[in-house]
């Protein structure tokens, strides 16, 4: 099995390398995708010559439609900073702090205010502000959000909203007429039309790496889900999060990148599709997280099936549907039947065309989903079943989640980096700062006060919250030894156990 050419498909997959469409300012060559662009550098009066009146009239009564639907989100993001007095910052004294902001599009999906845009637009966010396209401001609330599909849904104080009208992404043609609406560049509702360029586009801007085998081993695979609608309707920084419909108003995708060797507009932009959006903004209401049914194969990823083809010798033209290249032990795949060398060529009666299509198909379904699959193995045409099994790896993180809260409850303490210049002045190599300590908890019990560094835990040094995370997590049964320096900087050893 050759790991650098395919992608385990644990059902639901993707990371995203930051520089998509939404925060304004943001924009980067990386890949030669974006996730916003810069406007067409022409604009034609009148009505385009080979449109007719029936078209144009179309794409009035859809803007009338979904531009209600749409609004600004605004996001501020805070860094503190270092104001020159080391001493000062981490003993309570006031420092200094950056402030960025950026901004991109959402759509309402539901009256009561629930709110559907990217995660990018979203991630890391420490205030985020919708703005109605009537002018009304409110602070949204992050219901959850999905990294994997570029998603997130908001929550906003607020009833009887104008929702958008949901389509259908699968039976979008290539060809068909749509159009863009969204925030570019921070403007009032903008809309813009083209056409459906092609489907389940892979691109490679979602990429998450170390993602961890059913067998638990991590490996260095790409996990994306990416079956995007790509149109050459205008697409422009601030446009992530916002609607893509068709000419009945309807949505049909979420905008969510372009394609750019420069980061400006280029006459190609990709669109999540509303059938998977719906299952996963759906999961993220209901759970706060996605629950993913895991099929539990491997195939080439989009951009090296060629080669992998001509590495095993393979006419590309003869695989009609998803080349299998391996099945994780004691996967749904495995119970199925389904071998290395299988080619899977429909799900539930759909046609497979592309890996891609494959990817996002599986994506939709939830664990103890059951899928029926037809499959050639050496030219002979096979039906099964498979029953779709829950990511493990969520269960892992959901669990360590959960241990850490409960560590921490105990514990009743919070951590930050110290930075460079205060590593310099204080001559450390490495140590956190407590930032809070609830009372109650065992540092306020023992008399660990705010602003004491933590230098090393169980004889190792500890230089990020993370490293505490860690430390407490494989400690978590035993007695755990925490050495620090207190604010008067007299230096302090001290030992606890959080039970079993």
């Amino acid at each position: 099995m050759k790991n650098n050419y395919f992608l385990i498909f644990v059902t639901a997959f993707i990371s995203l390398q930051s520089c998509m469409a939404g925060c304004s300012g943001k924009a980067s060559t990386a890949n030669r995708f974006v996730n916003d662009t810069i406007p067409p550098t022409s604009v034609q009066i009148g009505n385009p010559p080979n449109i007719s009146q029936n078209i144009m009239g179309d794409f009035v009564t859809a803007s009338k439609a979904v531009t209600p639907s749409v609004v600004h989100i605004k996001t501020i993001y805070t860094a503190s900073g270092n104001s020159g007095n080391t001493a000062g910052q981490l003993y309570g004294s006031p420092g200094k702090s950056s402030v960025a902001m950026g901004s991109g599009s959402g759509i309402i999906i539901e009256a009561d205010g629930y709110i559907a845009t990217n995660n990018h637009v979203v991630e890391n966010a420490t205030e985020i502000e919708v703005i109605l396209p009537d002018k009304r401001i409110f602070t949204a609330t992050l219901v959850g959000r999905d990294p994997n599909t570029d998603l997130a849904l908001l929550k906003i104080n607020a009833t009887g909203l104008p929702i958008v009208k949901f389509g259908n992404s699968d039976i979008v043609q290539v060809g068909e007429w749509v159009l863009a609406v969204g925030y570019p560049f921070s403007l009032n509702t903008t809309v813009t039309a083209g056409i459906v360029s092609a489907k389940a586009r892979s691109i490679g801007i979602i990429n998450r790496q170390g993602s961890r085998s059913a067998e638990g081993n991590s490996q260095n695979i790409n996990t994306a889900v990416e079956s995007f609608i790509q149109t050459d309707a205008a697409i422009n920084p601030g446009n992530s999060g916002g609607a893509l419909v068709n000419t009945n108003g309807e949505l049909i995708g979420i905008n969510s990148a372009i394609a750019s060797q420069t980061g400006s507009y280029a006459g190609y932009a990709f669109a999540i599709p509303v059938n998977l959006a719906k299952k996963i903004l759906d999961d993220l209401k209901r759970y706060g997280s996605v629950k993913r049914g895991v099929l539990g194969v491997s195939f080439p990823a989009p951009s090296a099936e060629d080669q992998f083809f001509k590495q095993q010798r393979l006419n590309p033209a003869t695989v009609k549907g998803v080349y299998i290249t391996g099945v994780l032990s004691q996967s749904a795949a495995a119970a199925a039947g389904l071998k290395e060398g299988d080619i899977i060529q429909s799900i539930d009666g759909v046609q497979m065309t592309s890996s891609a299509e494959f990817s996002e198909r599986i994506a939709r379904q939830k664990p103890g989903d059951i899928i029926k699959l037809i499959y050639l193995r050496k030219g002979v045409a096979v039906t099964t079943s498979a029953t779709l099994k829950e990511d493990e790896s969520a269960k892992i993180t959901a669990n360590l989640k959960e241990s850490l809260q409960n560590i921490y409850t105990k514990l009743g303490a919070g951590f930050a980096s110290l930075t460079r210049e205060q590593k310099q002045q204080l001559n450390l190599n490495s140590g956190v700062v407590v930032t809070d300590v609830t009372s109650g908890g065992f540092f306020d019990q023992i008399g660990i006060p705010r602003y004491t560094i933590i230098v090393y835990v169980n004889g190792k040094p500890v230089d990020t919250p993370k490293d505490i995370d860690l430390a407490l997590l494989s400690a978590q049964n035993g007695i755990i030894q925490m050495l620090a320096i207190a604010p008067d900087g007299s230096k302090v050893v001290f030992n606890f156990s959080l039970g079993t």
